[in-house]
């Protein structure tokens, strides 16, 4: 038979305590450290576990935090949710991850769900940062913004896309490229996300010509995309607003037969761990996913105990070079 749970009673029991005080030392409220070990040595030792629906009912808070993705096609936003997942459990928070898929009506839909199931907070690496949505959602609950501001966050980390942007297109004028196709995931739907607007603005002051083209996360969209671009022939080099569109321009370009740089440069945008193992490995820039990591949860755990302070973290990027650039004559 399984073992029955042992009741905050008997930890008060065992300790000559009330259960109240017990509650209060598992909580690490109002007691002194001595009486807090005191309570934590017995609990452990009965085999208490603190009930996680009582504990929500008592306090208001259900220790789930809503991670909403942009597009978990994006081999780099999956490493940032297993970060951030690992992160809140080390203090003591879950996470309940949710996919938009690169939708703006999906991300809608479920950041309204994650609101309505109660979560003590949000994390969002947001599709449409734009949409009207956002302010009345942050009203109701505290959000934490990666990537991209959004207006009535608790907090936010974001990237100084213009300073990525310009390392970018300043490295392939530098190696002399003039005709460069930028891929990016932003949809018609969502035309004035930062990192677009400043790709026409540097390039423009730049004096480089280039061509903005959709390509959607996954590796098969992003290689059908690339083989466009390719099959035009006009770009020297192929600038990708993620490393995993990257990758697609790899497969496209192997399958017609062109070698990278050779004939083709290529970059990407969030140094993703497998880029460094591509031959030739692909020149990007390095967003520290570490650090994103760290200044999200810890935004995110200070607004849900109550912080009302807003905090904004601005994410600087490097470049980082590797072989997949050319220099031309």
């Amino acid at each position: 038979m399984p073992r029955k749970r042992a009741t905050i009673r008997e930890v008060a029991q065992a300790t000559g305590l009330s259960p109240a005080a017990v509650s209060y030392a598992l909580r690490g409220l109002q007691v002194s450290e001595e009486t807090k070990e005191r309570v934590r040595a017995a609990a452990a030792e009965l085999g208490y576990e603190a009930d996680p629906i009582a504990r929500a009912l008592a306090s208001g808070r259900t220790g789930m935090i809503g991670l909403l993705c942009g597009s978990l096609e994006d081999l780099w936003q999956q490493s940032l949710a297993v970060g951030i997942s690992r992160g809140l459990r080390e203090k003591d928070r879950y996470a309940l991850i949710l996919d938009a898929v690169g939708d703006p009506a999906r991300e809608r839909a479920l950041a309204q769900q994650l609101r309505d199931q109660r979560v003590d907070g949000m994390i969002v690496q947001p599709v449409d940062p734009a949409a009207p949505f956002w302010p009345e959602l942050c009203e109701s609950l505290p959000v934490v913004a990666i990537g991209d501001s959004l207006s009535g966050t608790a907090g936010e980390v974001v990237f100084d896309n213009r300073r990525g942007v310009t390392l970018a297109l300043e490295h392939l004028k530098g190696k002399h490229h003039r005709h460069i196709a930028v891929l990016t995931p932003t949809r018609p739907s969502t035309p004035d996300r930062p990192a677009d607007v400043h790709v026409t603005a540097e390039a423009d002051r730049l004096g480089l010509d280039i061509e903005v083209a959709t390509a959607p996360h996954g590796l098969g969209a992003a290689t059908e995309a690339a083989h466009r671009i390719l099959a035009d022939g006009r770009a020297s080099a192929v600038f990708c607003f993620a490393d995993s569109i990257a990758y697609g321009v790899y497969a496209a370009a192997a399958e017609r037969g062109l070698s990278i740089p050779g004939d083709i440069s290529v970059m990407g945008y969030d140094d993703h761990p497998m880029s460094g193992l591509l031959t030739p490995g692909l020149t990007t820039v390095d967003w520290d996913i570490d650090g994103i990591v760290r200044a999200a949860v810890r935004l995110m755990c200070a607004a849900a105990d109550g912080a009302t302070r807003r905090r904004r973290v601005v994410q600087q990027p490097t470049l980082r070079e590797r072989g997949s650039v050319l220099s031309l004559p």
